[in-house]
């Protein structure tokens, strides 16, 4: 199902009334205050450590300890999982090869009770399949990604935002999308996971508010970095950092099947971590997270931190 118009007419509406920041969607609150953290944890030869227990976190809001209410090592707990690809004329030469491996990664990842949707974005965006736990209705989506390179010079207008041609890439705007108007609304684990050269010629929102919508919606971001040249690593590492995923520079084939493998293993390995604020103050700011291990050998990866309702 291709819905570039839809899309297009959701982000507008967005930008124009203010609710990537003023909608409570997502943020993590609500009428029980409780935070949820779901984090992974690597030893110092950044393998996958499991088997931990509540005892062995510590979690921290803008520097003050809290005291951790729920916890689980629940390796069944479902997810939804965005997959969003870059059809840019970047991605030419590896869009077979991106195809391929997000089809296996599918396979790897999901089990009884995980959805996922597909999108991909070039001078626009494109959801190809919304969710569903539908395997077959998912490769089919992925199989029907292509690239779209304009003729130089050219005006494209997809929706009421023409651009200009050249093969620009609406990076931003897919993130921010997928965050805000697909993933806010699910509940549980959620991640979106990129393949892209994170190089932005053409969004209408910024990087900032692609990062402030996944953290609103509680969303994870990972980035499969597939670029001859680099790749933009600043924007890749910002994206995913702030969100408690990674960025895995990808330049084989081979990489790209390992870097799948190494999310896989992330997303079905994660800790979750749930507690009450100590601070009760319902003022929508922006709230520093971090979780320490007693054991210094190991580090957590987790998102940053999260926004407090308002009244």
């Amino acid at each position: 199902m291709r819905v570039r118009a839809f899309l297009s007419f959701l982000l507008i509406t967005a930008l124009a009334t203010g609710l990537a920041y003023a909608a409570p969607a997502g943020q993590i609150r609500v009428e029980v205050n409780l935070v949820n953290l779901f984090a992974t944890v690597r030893d110092k030869h950044k393998a996958v450590v499991t088997g931990l227990k509540q005892d062995d976190f510590q979690v921290f809001e803008d520097g003050q300890p809290q005291e951790v209410t729920n916890f689980s090592a629940d390796s069944s707990l479902p997810i939804t999982l965005g997959v969003l690809i870059d059809t840019s004329g970047s991605e030419y030469f590896m869009l077979s090869a991106l195809k391929d491996a997000a089809s296996r990664f599918l396979g790897r990842v999901m089990r009884k009770g995980d959805l996922a949707m597909v999108m991909t974005f070039d001078t626009d965006v494109d959801l190809l399949a919304d969710f569903t736990d539908n395997r077959s209705m998912l490769d089919r989506a992925i199989n029907r990604a292509q690239i779209n390179v304009p003729l130089s010079g050219s005006i494209v207008a997809q929706g009421p935002f023409p651009t200009s041609g050249g093969g620009g890439t609406n990076f931003y705007d897919a993130v921010y999308l997928a965050a805000h108007e697909k993933l806010a609304s699910e509940a549980g684990r959620k991640a979106i996971v990129v393949l892209t050269d994170a190089e932005d010629t053409g969004s209408k929102v910024k990087l900032q508010d692609a990062v402030e919508a996944a953290q609103r919606s509680d969303t994870t971001v990972y980035i499969l970095l597939v670029a001859q040249d680099g790749g933009d690593q600043v924007v890749a590492k910002k994206l995913t950092e702030e969100t408690g995923g990674r960025m895995i520079i990808v330049r084989s084939e081979r990489n790209l099947e390992e870097a799948f493998d190494m999310i896989s293993e992330e997303l079905r390995n994660q800790y979750t971590l749930s507690y009450t604020p100590s601070n009760k103050v319902h003022d929508g700011t922006f709230r520093k997270v971090r979780i320490e291990m007693k054991n210094k050998d190991y580090t957590a990866l987790t998102r940053r931190g999260y926004y407090a309702p308002s009244e």
